[in-house]
């Protein structure tokens, strides 16, 4: 049998859930849907919703190509369970999404459970986030950290505006309205980090 034909060795149908149960939590951790993930790997939604049901096990040619929709390797895929997982995002190669004058960079990989998102947005004059293809507002109890590495920016959040410049830093709760815009005449470059449903007051 060839490597490509070759299905992912399991004891049984229960690792099978197990990979599909990685996906499925991978896949909803990026807001895909199955029809996008399909798109981005080549794999057929019918095909994906198997393998996530756990009901069928994919050849590894099959696997990589999830994995590659995913932004992971095949053993990133396979081994984000194991103690000590380590995953470095080199410079410049995070996930990438672009929304007219918003580019962000996802600088933390999509892992099962992770509660706080690391990314790099900028914005071209003119720009902002918050877009209409922009994801919801975060979950309800999470807060965001932004840090201003560029230029000056305005944070709109419940109401209020505020401006920001280069080295200043806002902590609020991201389940409140907001987006932040580029006024100014330079881009703006920002840091984010979202920490998911922690917080209690």
């Amino acid at each position: 049998m060839s490597a490509a034909a070759a299905t992912l060795p399991s004891a049984g149908r229960a690792d099978f859930g197990v990979v599909g149960s990685r996906v499925r939590a991978l896949r909803e951790s990026m807001g895909l849907s199955l029809r996008d993930l399909a798109e981005r790997s080549g794999v057929s939604a019918p095909m994906l919703s198997q393998v996530e049901r756990g009901e069928t096990s994919p050849t590894l040619a099959i696997a990589g190509r999830i994995a590659a929709g995913l932004d992971l390797t095949l053993s990133q895929l396979l081994r984000l369970d194991e103690d000590g997982h380590l995953v470095v995002v080199r410079r410049g190669h995070g996930r990438k999404r672009r929304r007219g004058g918003h580019r962000v960079e996802e600088l933390t990989p999509p892992l099962p459970g992770q509660r706080a998102d690391v990314s790099l947005h900028r914005l071209v004059p003119g720009g902002a986030t918050g877009g209409a293809d922009d994801p919801p507002i975060h979950e309800p109890g999470s807060r965001e950290t932004a840090v201003v590495l560029e230029g000056t920016v305005t944070l709109a959040v419940d109401g209020e505006r505020h401006e920001l410049r280069a080295g200043d830093s806002v902590t609020f709760d991201a389940d409140l309205p907001h987006h932040f815009e580029n006024n100014g005449a330079q881009q703006v470059e920002l840091l984010a980090v979202v920490a998911a449903g922690l917080r209690r007051s």
